[in-house]
């Protein structure tokens, strides 16, 4: 009996010990997954979704033109390099134009020549015409026979179709003489717009063809961006919207009016084309560079 107490005595504190720790650790086990789905059912918090769609595109000018040889012949002078700038119709460059020279003041001679003739002419009908009407008033007083009326009056009409001849070939000569002076001036190699020179093929002494590129100009403004958007944009981006512009290679902001939408969407990406136009002072933005445009996103 004393036995059995002493064994119950000595045992039964040993296993309510284990129950205990069997109850910590089965606390211990429950407790990261009670704490996940707790973390799961709550609410998370998200940042605001933004607004903003950002397209790229380069940023142009609407003035940008390789400049061209409009006749053959050899580079006498060349007056501006890459970075001058110019003023439309300044010369940039001039060719040989000894040749378009002479045969320039040979045409004017000539049409000298001939404007001098139809003078001659013009008098010489003056004097026949009154002779016929002197010879109409002599067969009116039957002082003449109806031949030498006719011969008068013959006189008279050949005169005024040699003035009519002489007058073709002066107003031929004087288009001729047009002509020359355009072939000359083409000699004369001149900036389409205010801008500046961006390259210059060209030296004195080369000789050059019809066509060929003598010098790249550039307007330096207004500078303009184009870019497209997704289709999706068509109908809600308006014509005079402001978007804002930056340039990864210029730490600058400016603004941009839209001034041309495509109607219609690019069938192979689903886009359609934008053009935009630099608003106030261009600062370090230069044609050329790849621009980035905000796009306010209506999603």
């Amino acid at each position: 009996m004393f036995r059995l107490v002493y064994l119950l005595v000595t045992f039964l504190p040993i296993v309510l010990l284990n129950s205990g720790c069997g109850n910590a650790k089965t606390a211990n086990l429950v407790s990261p997954s009670t704490t996940a789905a707790a973390a799961a059912t709550a609410p998370v918090s998200r940042p605001p979704a933004d607004n903003t769609f950002v397209a790229s595109g380069p940023i142009i000018v609407e003035n940008q033109v390789d400049v061209a040889a409009t006749r053959e012949g050899v580079v006498a002078s060349v007056s501006s390099d890459p970075g001058d700038r110019v003023k439309k119709g300044q010369v940039l460059a001039l060719l040989d134009d000894r040749q378009a020279s002479a045969d320039l003041e040979a045409a004017r001679a000539k049409t000298r020549s001939i404007a001098a003739d139809l003078k001659n002419w013009e008098a010489e009908s003056k004097v026949l015409e009154a002779d016929y009407q002197r010879a109409q008033k002599m067969w009116d007083a039957k002082l003449i026979t109806k031949e030498q009326l006719e011969h008068a009056q013959y006189k008279a009409e050949s005169d005024q179709w040699d003035v009519k001849r002489v007058s073709e070939l002066l107003t031929n000569a004087r288009l001729a003489e047009r002509s020359l002076e355009l072939e000359l001036d083409k000699t004369r190699i001149r900036a389409p717009f205010n801008g500046v020179v961006a390259r210059r093929y060209v030296r004195a002494g080369q000789k050059v063809a019809i066509g060929d590129r003598l010098f790249w100009v550039t307007a330096q403004g207004p500078l303009l961006v184009r870019f497209v958007l997704p289709e999706r944009f068509l109908g809600h981006i308006k014509r005079g919207e402001i978007m804002r512009l930056t340039c990864t290679d210029v730490k600058e902001q400016h603004l941009a009016k839209v001034t041309e939408i495509s109607p219609v969407v690019d069938p192979s990406s689903g886009t359609i084309e934008v053009l935009a136009q630099v608003v106030g002072e261009q600062g370090e933005f230069r044609p050329g560079m790849t621009a980035s445009i905000q796009v306010n996103d209506f999603q």
